[in-house]
C-alpha cells in the first residue's frame, strides 16, 4: 500500500457537483472534506446536501467531513435594472442608500453601514479589486465617487474599503440562525466570516455549544483588522482559513503570499489548524488542466505546511469538478513527498503542558530516527493524532477510533488517517495485537516492518493518551 496523500482536500458542494454520482467520483478521486456554502440555499437543500454527502460516504467506507461556512455579513452592493453596468475611468458614481434598482450613475448598498465606515479620498473595491473608486464626498445617505479603473459591474458584487476598517459585525442574525442549522447538521466544522478578533470567534463557539454542537470553529482570515489580531483569534480557534479573496482587497495582492506563510506557520506553533483557499485552481471552471502558476500556488501551499487545500467555484459550479480534484491531488501527492524533515530544531521550542501531548512528541521524535512505517495511535477524540499532525515528520498516522465525529475531524488533519475501530479488549496488550492486525488487514504495514503505536489507561478515557511502545510487527508480544 502507498503512503496516503498528507494535505487534505476540500471541496465546495454546488450545482456542478451535488448529484450522488458527481459526490462518489470526487471522493473516490481524493476529496477528504465537503464544504456547504450558507451564502447560497435553504435550509432544506443544506440538509439534503449533507445527507447525501454522509449515505455517500457511509456506502464507500470513507469518513468525510463537513465544514458549514458562514456567510457573513453581506458587505454587497444592490442590484442593477439591466443587472450589469458599465463604468469608465473618470465616470462619477454614487451609492445610494435609497435606490432599489441602479443604473450607470448609482446603485444602492446591501450594508446599510458603509456612510458611516468611510470619508472622502478613501479607495472602495468592487467585485474583488477588479474595480476602483475613490471617495470625493459622504452624505447623510450617499457615498459619491469617481471612477479610478473602471470594468462591467453587476447586480451584488462585494465592497471592501482599502485597507479594512468596515465595522459590519462578523455574526449576523443569519449567521446565529446558520450555526444552529449546523449544529443539527452534526457539521464538523464551522467557518466563520470576516472575524476581526477573539470576540467574534468566542461568540461563534459559545452560540455552537448552547445548541449542543461540537464543531470546530474555523476563522476565516480576511479582514486587514484580523491580520493585527492574528495570535489572539488562533487562541480562540481551532483553525484558520487563509482567505485570500478578500483578504487581498483589504491589504493588497503583493501582501498575500507572505501573509499566508506567515499564518500557516503561526498555527502549525499555536496547535491549530489551516485551510488555504480561493482562486487555488480557478482556470478549471472552464479548463480541463490547470495552468502552471496554479500548480506551484498548491504546491507551496503544500510545502508552508498547510492542512488542507480549498476549492470552491471549481467544484460548485466548474465544468470539470472531478478533474479539478484530481489535478489537485496529483500536485499536493508530488508536494508531500518532496518536504525535508528536519524535525529535531523543532523540538527545541515546545513545551508540553500535559501528558498526550509530551507522548505525541515522543512519538514523532522517535518515528523519524528510527525509521519506522507508520504510528499507530489509538484515540477516542483524536487530539494525540492532532499534536502528532502539528510537525512534519513525513510518517503517516494512523489514527484508530470507533468514534464517528472523532473520524470525521480528523479528516483534515494533516499527515493523520482516520480508521474505525470498534475496541473489543479491555487490556492494553490484547487491544494494541488487535490494531496491528487492523493495520496488517488494511496493508498499511507488513511483517517486520517497525509500528510505533500510542494508547492512553483507562482505556476508552479521551486525553488520557501515557503509553508509547514500538513494535515490530508480526512478533508483539
Amino acid at each position: 500500500m502507498s503512503i496516503p496523500r498528507a494535505t487534505k482536500i476540500v471541496a465546495t458542494l454546488g450545482p456542478a457537483c451535488s448529484d450522488p454520482a458527481t459526490l462518489e467520483r470526487m471522493i473516490l478521486t481524493g476529496v477528504n472534506v465537503i464544504r456547504i456554502n450558507f451564502s447560497h440555499g435553504t435550509i432544506e437543500q443544506h440538509t439534503a446536501v449533507v445527507n447525501a454527502v454522509r449515505e455517500v460516504a457511509a456506502r464507500l467506507g470513507r469518513d468525510i467531513g463537513v465544514l458549514a461556512d458562514l456567510q457573513g455579513p453581506k458587505i454587497r452592493i444592490g442590484k442593477f435594472a439591466g443587472g450589469k453596468v458599465s463604468l469608465v475611468e473618470g465616470d462619477a458614481f454614487t451609492f445610494d442608500l435609497d435606490c432599489e434598482l441602479g443604473d450607470e450613475t448609482r446603485v444602492g448598498l446591501d450594508y446599510k453601514d458603509l456612510v458611516k465606515d468611510v470619508k472622502a479620498g478613501d479607495t472602495l473595491l468592487l467585485n474583488d479589486g477588479r474595480m476602483t473608486m475613490v471617495v470625493e464626498r459622504v452624505g447623510e445617505r450617499t457615498i459619491e465617487c469617481r471612477v479610478t479603473v473602471g470594468g462591467v459591474l453587476s447586480d451584488r458584487k462585494g465592497i471592501n474599503r482599502q485597507g479594512g476598517g468596515l465595522s459590519a459585525p462578523a455574526l449576523t442574525a443569519k449567521d446565529m440562525e446558520d450555526v444552529k442549522t449546523a449544529v443539527a447538521l452534526a457539521a464538523d466544522f464551522i467557518a466563520v466570516s470576516f472575524p476581526k478578533n477573539a470576540s467574534d470567534m468566542y461568540m461563534a463557539r459559545e452560540l455552537a455549544r448552547a445548541a449542543g454542537g461540537r464543531a470546530l470553529m474555523i476563522a476565516k482570515i480576511e479582514r486587514f483588522e484580523a491580520i493585527g489580531n492574528l495570535e489572539e483569534i488562533l487562541k480562540a480557534s481551532d483553525g484558520i482559513m487563509v482567505a485570500r479573496g478578500d483578504l487581498a482587497v483589504e491589504v493588497g495582492d503583493a501582501a498575500v503570499p507572505a501573509l499566508q506563510k506567515r499564518m500557516i506557520r503561526m498555527a502549525k506553533e499555536l496547535n491549530k489548524l489551516t485551510i488555504t483557499a480561493t482562486q487555488m485552481m480557478e482556470s478549471m471552471i472552464e479548463s480541463p488542466v490547470p495552468t502552471r502558476a496554479e500548480v506551484s500556488d498548491v504546491a507551496n501551499a503544500v510545502i508552508d505546511g498547510t492542512d488542507a487545500v480549498m476549492l470552491s467555484a471549481e467544484t460548485a459550479s466548474g465544468k470539470y469538478p472531478v478533474e479539478t480534484v484530481a489535478a489537485m491531488a496529483r500536485v499536493c501527492d508530488e508536494a508531500d513527498r518532496s518536504g525535508t524533515f528536519a524535525l529535531d530544531k523543532e523540538f527545541l521550542n515546545r513545551t508540553f503542558t500535559r501528558i498526550d501531548q509530551a507522548i505525541a512528541m515522543a512519538a514523532l521524535f522517535t518515528a523519524v530516527h528510527m525509521k519506522v512505517k507508520a504510528i499507530c495511535s489509538l484515540t477516542q477524540s483524536g487530539s494525540t493524532a492532532l499534536w502528532m499532525s502539528r510537525l512534519d515528520s513525513g510518517v503517516p498516522v494512523y489514527a484508530l477510533t470507533p468514534e464517528e465525529g472523532s473520524r470525521r475531524r480528523m479528516s483534515l488533519y494533516r499527515e493523520v488517517h482516520p480508521v474505525l475501530m470498534n475496541f473489543k479488549a479491555s487490556d492494553r496488550e490484547n487491544l494494541l495485537l488487535e490494531a496491528e492486525q487492523k493495520l496488517l488487514d488494511l496493508g498499511v504495514v507488513e511483517r517486520g516492518d517497525l509500528l510505533l503505536m500510542t494508547i492512553g489507561e483507562p482505556i476508552g478515557k479521551s486525553g488520557g493518551t501515557n503509553t508509547l511502545k514500538i513494535v515490530r510487527v508480526g512478533e508483539h508480544g
